[in-house]
């Protein structure tokens, strides 16, 4: 099978792990420090702006407890969005609002999120479809002006960048994933940013019970006495990284460039092999000083055919899907609104594989298999 998407673990990733259990403390320690600076590093900023966690599910969930987001507040967000944006809106007792997105990037513009304001909102969160960067700065900017709290889920973007700055770092909250699925896998993990450090501090702290300090081996050696002693600031849980995951997701973020130019030459192979293609539309180029991070491949196609062609490929070994299912056609957020331009995007766009390990000769085959199977269709 080729797969849509798979993680490029090696003996780099088997030998650092062999260091963490070699050094007898597999918990919270030394590796996630290193990891979180190197992170910061890659984003261009201090590490005192960033956090790891167990999820980036868990960054979104924080990012409303930190930002005192609850019942009587709205968040705007595009309705073409992981179900964890809107989980983590809904479960503080806010209502999610979903915004329209542009039908070929997918990302909600500056109109779209201007046209789902009310006087309740209180956030927007975005997403950077498939690590295009979107309207990022025009909708900050906005979101400055109005005095609106900016949240970006980066799990699709984890080397996408505007100008050079990174993507995640625009607004007041930033949060990324280092899951199975993602381009920097740290088996499972997140990571948070927030432009004030204090909200850092906090989310350490919400992250690990609450706690003002943690008992530890390393606690022992700054305080001389009755080290064990706790005390409650928060009613957190334990929601934090181990240096287990951090020393794989260290090693992998070392070679995310090689990952980027790899997923590159692949997103060209296909632009080329699909060009003109009848029915076939690929993605729309990037604007000037945009970067991709290259975490998505789609194609749109002619209207009604979409869930038969990747029914065909699955039958031919090759597994597609389509990210991500309009939110406000999930009836758990109450949304009663008609979105015109996710709901046409989402009956013919279909996510083709890209990753690490795809060869150009696999490229050559899912377009082989596309091109025929559309032949007998259109």
């Amino acid at each position: 099978m080729i797969n849509v998407s798979q993680p490029s673990l090696g003996v780099e990733e088997l030998a650092a792990v062999k260091e963490v259990f070699e050094s007898n403390w597999i918990g919270k320690g030394a590796r996630v420090d290193a990891f979180e600076a190197a992170f910061a590093e890659h984003i261009g900023v201090r590490p005192e702006n960033v956090a790891t966690l167990n999820t980036c599910t868990e960054a979104l969930f924080l990012s409303m407890k930190l930002l005192e987001i609850g019942a009587g507040d709205d968040v705007v967000l595009p309705t073409t969005s992981f179900v964890a944006q809107a989980n983590a809106i809904a479960a503080h007792g806010a209502r999610p609002v979903f915004c329209d997105v542009d039908p070929r990037t997918q990302n909600p513009t500056l109109a779209d999120v201007q046209a789902a304001i009310t006087p309740a909102t209180k956030a927007v969160m975005v997403l950077h479809f498939g690590g295009y960067p979107g309207e990022v700065e025009q909708i900050a900017e906005f979101c400055r002006e109005r005095g609106i709290f900016l949240i970006e889920d980066s799990a699709n973007s984890v080397a996408s960048r505007v100008d050079g700055q990174a993507v995640g770092t625009f607004g007041d909250i930033g949060a990324w994933s280092f899951d199975y699925a993602k381009m920097v896998v740290a088996v499972d993990g997140g990571m948070i940013y927030a432009r004030d450090p204090k909200l850092i501090e906090r989310a350490r702290k919400i992250a690990f019970f609450g706690l003002e300090q943690e008992s530890n081996s390393s606690q022992a050696e700054r305080h001389a006495n009755r080290w064990w002693d706790i005390e409650v600031s928060s009613f957190g849980r334990r929601t934090i990284m181990n240096d287990v995951h951090a020393a794989v997701g260290h090693v992998q973020l070392t070679k995310l460039p090689s990952f980027v130019a790899h997923r590159r030459s692949i997103t060209e192979r296909y632009d080329a092999l699909l060009a003109g293609v009848p029915g076939v539309v690929v993605p729309p180029p990037l604007p000037a000083g945009h970067e991709n991070s290259y975490y998505f491949y789609w194609v749109q196609l002619p209207e009604g055919i979409r869930d038969q062609v990747a029914k065909e490929l699955y039958a031919r070994g090759i597994y597609t899907t389509y990210r991500y299912t309009p939110l406000h056609r999930v009836g758990a957020y109450g949304a009663d609104v008609s979105l015109p331009k996710a709901e046409r995007a989402a009956e013919c766009t279909l996510n083709l594989p890209i990753h690490q390990s795809l060869t150009e000769s696999d490229v050559d085959t899912v377009v082989a298999a596309l091109r025929d199977v559309l032949a007998n269709l259109i």
